[in-house]
């Protein structure tokens, strides 16, 4: 079951930077401190529809992936939830039709999280490979540093 504040990180660890959003998760995993007990960092990686109950569940999402935005790569992106494409029109990434298919399926199910926000890196490299490119690895710290803050601000702030 989900907290009520879910970091969801999802991505191909086999195809290089594709894996960016569960290596940024596993590396704030890592570092989970002790006053942030509701906080669930989740590794979503290719699971698709089977991401349905965590998004349903939680109050607060935060969604890290690699997104094709067309920006150089190693550049980190934040999208607010109103835009974030929640359906098949625009593709930011790989296995977004999926992920687009989940939110989507939330909103219509009147389960959608009150916060939403995705926070990607563009991709340098797509090709098979189980580490991150030069470029994406340097660009890791940055990602992990934004979610961070938005962690932050999320605790100062209410929902209810």
């Amino acid at each position: 079951m989900a907290k009520a504040v879910s970091v969801l990180g999802v991505g191909n660890l086999l195809r290089t930077d594709e894996g960016v959003g569960v290596h940024a998760v596993r590396v704030l995993a890592g570092r989970r401190r002790d006053d942030s007990p509701d906080v669930d960092f989740l590794d979503g990686g290719t699971l698709g529809l089977n991401l349905l109950p965590y998004v349903e569940e939680a109050s607060s999402l935060l969604i890290l992936d690699a997104i094709d935005g067309g920006y150089s790569p190693g550049t980190v992106i934040e999208l607010a939830a109103d835009a974030i494409p929640l359906f098949a029109g625009i593709k930011l990434s790989e296995h977004q039709v999926t992920l687009q298919e989940v939110l989507g399926l939330a909103r219509i199910r009147g389960r959608f999280p009150l916060r939403l926000m995705l926070i990607g890196m563009q991709p340098g490299d797509l090709a098979t490979g189980d580490v991150l490119s030069p470029i994406a690895a340097a660009a890791l710290p940055e990602m992990v540093a934004r979610v961070e803050k938005v962690l932050a601000e999320w605790r100062k702030t209410s929902i209810e």
